[in-house]
């Protein structure tokens, strides 16, 4: 199993929402959601949490892309425009540094036309265990 099918198929919250990585490479991942209406709050707009989760799913894939159990342990997210419904939107991940037990990436969400929805930053912490799969994707 690759390391984008055990967490498409084991990431029960982020399946259930929709939220699918469609993208992973070496300190790399990218993860896809269509708006739907079960995903608006009541301002009619994408609740930040499905945001949130979107780029957690991506930072998930990045963490643990070098085949160590990695847990999040600190993100800030910023919200900057709102996501509509019908719209395609993805969380991009970059790791910034592959550290021992800390490492820290930057994600990137936004929408079809490119617009920067939300930007989070996300450290997180490498267990003594290792999380395997066969291939990144």
């Amino acid at each position: 199993m690759t390391l984008q099918e055990r967490l498409n198929n084991d990431d029960r919250f982020a399946k259930n929402i929709g939220a699918q990585l469609v993208e992973v490479s070496d300190g790399y991942a990218c993860a896809e959601l269509t708006v739907a209406e079960r995903h608006l709050n009541g301002a009619g707009v994408c609740q930040g949490g499905v945001i949130y989760t979107l780029a957690d799913l991506a930072f998930a894939a990045v963490a643990n892309c070098h085949g160590i159990l990695s847990l999040g342990i600190s993100n800030t997210i910023t919200f900057i425009k709102s996501a509509q419904l019908g719209e395609i939107i993805k969380a991009e991940c970059i790791e910034q540094v592959n550290h021992h037990k800390l490492p820290y990436c930057d994600i990137k969400v936004s929408n079809e036309q490119g617009e920067i929805l939300a930007i989070m930053t996300g450290l997180a912490y490498r267990m003594k265990k290792d999380f395997e799969f066969d291939s990144l994707m």
